[in-house]
């Protein structure tokens, strides 16, 4: 099976657990505050302006936390979170900054929620604004000494380990992306070869030994051997289904396909559209792959097919008056997925016959 890709779920769940662990830190610089006796205001006590920064701090993580378990965010959300963690860091570092301030810890969070991500620049850029804002402090507080400068030192130090150690990670797993897709590929042939080529190649045979039978004048002899070709074939029809299917991590729809010769439903056809060629090819696709599954799977009497475009929008509707699907929520694999890949939505309806509602751009 070929290897999944790194797509939007992923990064909305990298988004989550990064927010997480927005929350776990605030939570903990505020607990080593209250205990540290050297800053913020000593021992069991935090300062008014700490306990306002942090607690501000703990609502933003809870906000985007919560912002982003509702519905996935765009790039303008982690500009926004990385541009307030480096104002929280600098105002900590300003009301906090001691020997043991957590401040250090805002600034090198900053780095790594970016630095997990492809970007060697971003990173970089996101710790040359660390150290300037870190310095900014040490000079607004007065506080210019060997220590708080090697400290922004290493701050500087840190972004770049951050950015590289990220950037090597991101190669290292299009590498050993690569190498799956090659051995999963170079299975899928083996596959291919071994099984259904071999198969086709024994179709051909039988075919060739029909056509021997007819030219001789043996109809009857000709019409078994079809007769049992007919079933090896739909065995061997069944079984690249599954396999296919099986590559592409689907599991066997609820629904049973009849048995015995399909019927011939009625078919009609309304469409008044103009787009590029591409998506009429897609949308032939769709169409054959619709009549398919509604003369296989619902024995329906009659199929009507609507195809308009609308404002940028092409709408399809595919009706047909047979049994439906089982599970109206688990719609056809294959149409979902090429409508998906389209940047399309696809909606099933079943009330005594069944709908097939699809809307995807025509631009």
């Amino acid at each position: 099976m070929a290897p999944a890709t790194t797509g939007p779920d992923d990064f909305q769940r990298l988004d989550v657990n990064i927010a997480r662990g927005r929350i776990v830190l605030s939570l903990l610089a505020m607990l080593s505050l209250y205990i540290d006796p050297t800053t913020a205001g000593g021992l069991f006590h935090l300062s008014a302006g700490a306990r306002t920064i942090l607690l501000c701090h703990l609502a933003y993580s809870v906000a985007i936390f919560v912002a982003l378990r509702r519905q996935p965010q765009g790039a303008r959300l982690l500009m926004v979170s990385t541009a307030l963690d480096l104002f929280f860091a600098t105002a900590v570092a300003f009301l906090t900054e001691g020997q043991t301030s957590p401040s250090y810890v805002f600034f090198v969070f900053a780095i790594i929620a970016v630095g997990i991500r492809p970007g060697m620049l971003t990173t970089v850029a996101v710790t040359a604004c660390s150290v300037a804002l870190y310095l900014f402090v040490i000079v607004l507080s007065e506080r210019i000494s060997n220590i708080y400068m090697m400290r922004a030192a290493y701050l500087a130090i840190a972004g770049y380990l951050i950015g590289f150690v990220g950037r090597q990670r991101a190669t290292f797993e299009t590498r050993v992306r690569e190498l799956e897709t090659r051995a999963a590929r170079h299975s899928i042939a083996r596959s291919l070869h071994d099984g259904y080529v071999q198969a086709l190649a024994g179709v051909n045979i039988r075919l060739h030994s029909c056509r021997e039978l007819i030219r001789r004048g043996q109809p009857d002899d000709a019409l078994a051997e079809l007769s049992d070709l007919q079933t090896g074939v739909a065995r061997e029809y069944d079984e690249v289904r599954a396999y296919i299917r099986e590559l592409a991590g689907v599991e066997e729809s609820p629904s049973a396909e009849f048995v015995g010769p399909l019927a011939e439903p009625r078919f009609e056809l309304q469409m008044a559209f103009a787009g590029h060629t591409t998506t009429g090819e897609h949308l032939l696709q769709i169409l054959i792959e619709g009549l398919r599954n509604a003369r296989r799977h619902g024995r329906p009497q009659c199929i009507t097919i609507n195809v308009r475009g609308l404002e940028g929008k092409l709408l399809i509707t595919i009706d047909d008056d047979g049994v439906g699907f089982e599970d109206p929520a688990n719609p056809p694999w294959a149409i979902a997925s090429r409508v998906a890949e389209l940047g399309g939505h696809l909606t099933v309806n079943h009330n005594g016959s069944t709908r097939l509602q699809i809307e995807m751009p025509n631009d």
